[in-house]
């Protein structure tokens, strides 16, 4: 696949901050993929979310090195405008990012924002709509709204606006199991529906590297470990990190020292349940 976003040796210098938030990142996402950026708090992850939508460096200034690209866009020489039809973003708060009347004219305001034709726009609202499968919330108001819902809207807001790459900044983290359950399931059928690119940052990770395609995880601005979940959820390095290793990778990583070594690419507690007893029988 072609690649979507290129990060070579990227790093980031708040001003006056003491220390490079991000420093010497590299980091490259095909088209379709879904890759996920796990760490602890003060990271780096929300520096480098930010270098991709472009408000580093044209919202937060400090010093800059490297490059980041976006469809062979450098991001520092792109305008916002037309970096906002590249890259969506879902906050973690979806409070945060609707705030209109009725549900359809938050999905419609991005589209207003950037002058979209009327009839294009209409278009894409009801495609965002249908595709969320929330064409029943159409004339809503937000407040009235779950959660659930608003994360939904948020997200139809974030896709009617056709980009190539949306990023989702921990968007679990306020949802009960099965609603986020919900979520990712939807995102998983996005990316296969339609081609859409996911860069997500989460620390609840147990639903999330089911359906990821890598797992890079962050340390002290620099990235230290990178590859498919399970297998860099399978080394005891993660958690010394700071990652929430879900619970089956922790059982699989202990029935390591009872001799017993699971398949690395088991992430649900199916098949978790079923390769165990099939060792026991």
């Amino acid at each position: 696949m072609p690649s979507l976003l290129e990060m070579e040796k990227f790093g980031f210098r708040y001003t006056d901050a003491p220390r490079w938030a991000v420093k010497d990142f590299d980091l490259v996402v095909g088209g379709g993929e879904v890759v996920v950026l796990a760490g602890p708090s003060g990271c780096g992850k929300s520096t480098l979310l930010r270098a991709v939508n472009g408000l580093i460096p044209h919202m937060y200034r400090g010093e800059y090195s490297g490059s980041v690209k976006v469809d062979g866009m450098e991001v520092a020489q792109t305008q916002m405008r037309e970096l906002a039809q590249k890259v969506g973003f879902l906050f973690q708060n979806p409070e945060n990012q609707i705030f209109m009347f009725s549900v359809e004219r938050d999905v419609a305001f991005g589209l207003e924002n950037l002058g979209v034709d009327r009839q294009e726009m209409r278009a894409r609202v009801d495609s965002a709509l249908r595709v969320l499968d929330i064409t029943d919330l159409t004339k809503r108001a937000p407040h009235e709204l779950s959660d659930g819902q608003k994360q939904r809207v948020a997200l139809a807001g974030v896709i009617a606006m056709n980009p190539s790459l949306v990023i989702l900044d921990e968007p679990t983290s306020l949802l009960d199991p099965m609603t986020a359950a919900e979520l990712v399931s939807t995102v998983d059928r996005l990316r296969k529906e339609i081609g859409t690119t996911f860069v997500v940052v989460e620390h609840r990770l147990d639903l999330l590297v089911r359906i990821a395609d890598r797992l890079v995880v962050m340390n002290e601005g620099r990235k230290v470990m990178e590859g498919k979940p399970s297998e860099v959820l399978a080394s005891r390095d993660a958690e010394g990190y700071g990652v929430a290793v879900p619970m089956l990778s922790r059982l699989a990583n202990s029935l390591i020292d009872d001799g017993i070594k699971l398949p690395s690419n088991i992430l649900g507690p199916k098949e978790f349940a079923g390769e165990v007893n099939r060792r026991l029988a």
